[in-house]
């Protein structure tokens, strides 16, 4: 393999996966329906993206040239056509991150709301501390203003992502399951097969999962050990106690868990929702063995990801949120959040 070309390289998933491979010194390029943002900074990295459909763009060495491509695309495409055609590698984007993800300590986080946000802090948890992570992420990190962090280790955080079972092609060693509500029912159709697929993702983690408390997750369905977390409820395992907020939507809590309780952690982002995130992803960093001290201390340095409650503007007065939230019970939460 020479070159990876990318059909549907904007995506947020994608852009991830292609900027691995720009990093590794393969030459990427890809096609995307429309000009945005990310597919703006892909260019100025490096990377060739072009807006026009037309097969003529792919490179014609087959046996040298990997396709990747997201089911988000019309099946109709005629790149894609042509590559399936033509006897290209084609691989989808989910198979893809699994394979890179594959023989490394991955640690992941799915759930139908708050997966992108408590992914970011947890690869921010980790490049705080001194072991540091790879990241491929379903969002931009206002930290680093990216969706993918590169290390040499062996420690990969991954935005497990349920839309066509994609998360399926993951077996990560630690995860987290945020929520499992009805959501993409164009591809699972009802809810029982959405919480069906969670279950399956459940039963491919090796050796801990961490849930939100009260999901329909039964302990003795898995191999992996069961912990559960939520923001005020004490019969789960990780959950904030002395919660206090500030003026400004900011708020502080002390982090029982079964070791004992972090104390007094500041929370960067705004809002009772970000409590949560914050719970889930330092329940997967001490697990994972990170200390206590890069767990305090990356919550509060924290400034969240673009356009998930992303603070603009707060002061007396004056309050500028932008926020992403499209499924109902992500609507419920950030507006309940920002009424708080």
């Amino acid at each position: 393999m020479n070159t990876v070309y990318f059909i549907g390289i904007g995506g947020i998933g994608m852009s991830a996966i292609a900027r691995y491979y720009k990093f590794k010194g393969y030459p990427v390029a890809g096609y995307d329906k429309t000009p945005s943002e990310l597919t703006h900074a892909l260019d100025k990295e490096g990377i060739d993206v072009h807006y026009k459909d037309d097969p003529d763009y792919i490179p014609k060495d087959i046996a040298s040239t990997l396709i990747v491509y997201t089911p988000a695309i019309p099946s109709d495409l005629k790149e894609l056509s042509y590559v399936m055609e033509h006897g290209y590698t084609v691989v989808k984007r989910s198979r893809m991150l699994g394979e890179l993800a594959e023989g490394q300590a991955c640690l992941a986080v799915a759930g139908t709301h708050g997966k992108t946000t408590t992914s970011t802090l947890l690869a921010h948890i980790l490049e705080t501390s001194p072991e540091g992570c790879s990241a491929f992420l379903g969002g931009i990190s206002n930290n680093y203003g990216t969706n993918f962090l590169l290390n040499s280790n062996d420690v990969v955080v991954v935005e497990a992502d349920e839309f066509d079972r994609s998360f399926l092609q993951l077996h990560p060693q630690i995860a987290a399951i945020t929520a499992m509500d009805a959501d993409h029912l164009d591809i699972y159709g009802d809810l029982e097969h959405v919480q069906q697929a969670y279950r399956e993702f459940a039963g491919q983690v090796s050796d801990c999962l961490v849930a939100k408390y009260g999901l329909p997750l039964d302990p003795a369905d898995f191999k992996a050990r069961i912990y559960t977390y939520s923001t005020t409820d004490s019969r789960a395992d990780f959950h904030a106690e002395n919660l206090r907020l500030s003026s400004d939507g900011h708020y502080t809590f002390d982090l029982v868990h079964p070791d004992g309780v972090l104390r007094d952690i500041h929370v960067g982002t705004l809002g009772i929702l970000n409590v949560e995130n914050g719970i889930a992803a330092a329940a997967v960093a001490l697990l994972h063995g990170t200390s206590e001290e890069a767990v305090r201390e990356a919550i509060g340095t924290f400034k969240g990801v673009k356009r998930r409650m992303e603070e603009h503007v707060n002061e007396p007065g004056l309050t500028y949120i932008d926020d992403y939230a499209h499924h109902p019970a992500e609507l419920a939460a950030s507006i309940s959040t920002i009424k708080e």
